[in-house]
């Protein structure tokens, strides 16, 4: 039996029980790695790409150390920058601790906010939350953290992108300053470390590749593409010939383009194309994953906000339809394609625009994107669609917006745009008769003693 088997770890019989039963025999690199320091309850930054196991390698040596106790409060928190993580983090849990007393809860925004207080003031032993609903919980009395003992913080860079780094350093003010720390991240930029360093000084950094390094098991290629038009026949044209491409992830800039391509796909492809990005109702994106992972979507387009949320299984290739304009970006996209050892693939349209952006991933990579020659069948144009004339818009599907001090909030529907103004009668008579109106006003004075 091999050295590293889940078995040889010291994990706990119950988890190794779960483990069983969900078919893994053998840990991943990352998973591997962290394990022993974890449970000997150092603080650890890991660093791995998406796909590598990363929710487990957290999970699998924190349920170990953890005990049960008296207490109703939670022991453990988990943050997490979006809702699609929440779920899947907390159904991972739920997995894990099938044969253990372990009582989960995941929190986050855009709904009721009552059925969460509920939920959490019941008792607990793991929270699992997207930072902004977690502070709201605090703050208001219904999640107690006076017990709490491990913090974990996943997507690090993700929670940067979002603008979540105030919402991070005002939860840290408010637990326990005697706890473990956990943070996982794919990418160790410098942004990362200052965070990092807010919450702890004395950290183990375990990577289990190289930052930025390609996926040994994704083939990565590019085509020069002009525009929209261009890019959405050469998709088409890559869909038709290529039956391989049975389970496409395909990347947009932006929602008003993941829908644009949406509809220009569904004309070819009916009923076997689906789109999910943060203006869909919930309900819609869940189906639209659940669609896609049973195999009745073959393609999905997405934007990058939700896209950290899917858990997929299969994907065979990933399409950066358009490319991001942060490096890390490119690495968290194609990594969710040649999971669990089995192959992928990688295609990105470049624009002349997104060049440089190539450049920048290529050398973030130490690896060259080789370009391959666009085939005679595909029709380019210079035309453009409307989108691509705009003055300004939204580079990523990121609808936070940050204020001078880095905190996120959501930008206002325009219905919740009015400011409320007090009229007052006098006022109106003044703009009615052009001079104030004082016949009837009672003189201001000392009250008449009875």
């Amino acid at each position: 039996m091999s050295d590293n088997q889940f078995d040889q770890l010291k994990i706990n019989k119950f988890l190794l029980r779960a483990l069983n039963e969900m078919g893994f025999e053998e840990p991943t690199s990352i998973q591997d790695k962290v394990f022993s320091s974890i449970k000997a309850g150092k603080d650890v930054v890991g660093i791995a790409q998406t796909g590598t196991g990363k929710t487990f390698a957290y999970l699998l040596p924190t349920l170990t150390n953890w005990r049960f106790t008296k207490s109703p409060y939670p022991q453990i928190l988990i943050l997490v920058p979006t809702r699609e993580l929440v779920i899947q983090v907390e159904e991972e849990v739920k997995k894990l601790t099938e044969f253990m007393s372990v009582d989960v809860a995941g929190v986050f925004g855009g709904v009721n906010m009552q059925n969460h207080r509920e939920a959490v003031s019941g008792r607990l032993d793991v929270v699992v939350g997207t930072p902004g609903r977690l502070m709201d919980l605090i703050l208001c009395g219904a999640l107690r953290t006076k017990d709490l003992k491990v913090l974990i913080i996943d997507e690090v860079d993700e929670m940067l992108n979002l603008g979540f780094r105030t919402q991070l350093r005002n939860i840290v003010e408010l637990i326990p300053e005697k706890r473990q720390n956990l943070m996982f991240s794919a990418t160790m930029i410098p942004a990362v470390e200052d965070v990092i360093h807010q919450f702890t000084s004395f950290y183990q950094k375990i990577e289990a590749a190289p930052s930025g390094a390609p996926l040994e098991n994704i083939e990565q290629l590019a085509y020069l593409a002009p525009n929209f038009s261009s890019k959405a026949n050469l998709l088409s044209y890559l869909l038709k010939q290529d039956e391989g491409m049975k389970k496409v992830l395909v990347f947009a800039g932006t929602r008003k383009m993941a829908d644009a391509l949406h509809k220009r796909m569904n004309e070819e492809f009916e009923d076997l194309v689906g789109v999910i990005h943060s203006s869909k109702a919930q309900n819609n994106r869940f189906n639209t994953v659940n669609r896609f992972a049973d195999g009745s979507y073959r393609i999905i387009i997405a934007t990058d906000i939700v896209a950290r949320g899917l858990d997929v299984a299969g994907v065979s290739h990933v399409i950066n339809f358009d490319l991001p304009s942060t490096s890390e970006q490119y690495v968290h996209r194609i990594g969710r394609t040649g999971r669990a050892e089995e192959r992928g693939a990688a295609i990105a349209f470049v624009s002349e625009k997104e060049m440089a952006y190539k450049t920048s991933i290529e050398e973030l990579m130490n690896f060259t994107i080789p370009l391959k020659e666009i085939p005679e069948d595909v029709h380019f144009t210079d035309e453009l669609i409307g989108l691509e004339t705009e003055k300004e818009h939204l580079a990523s599907d990121n609808f936070y917006k940050l204020d001078d001090s880095g905190s996120a909030f959501h930008e206002k529907a325009k219905k919740n745009q009015k400011v409320n103004t007090k009229v007052r009668h006098k006022d109106v008579m003044h703009q009615k008769y052009g001079k104030p109106q004082t016949r009837g006003v009672k003189p201001k004075g000392k009250k008449k003693r009875r």
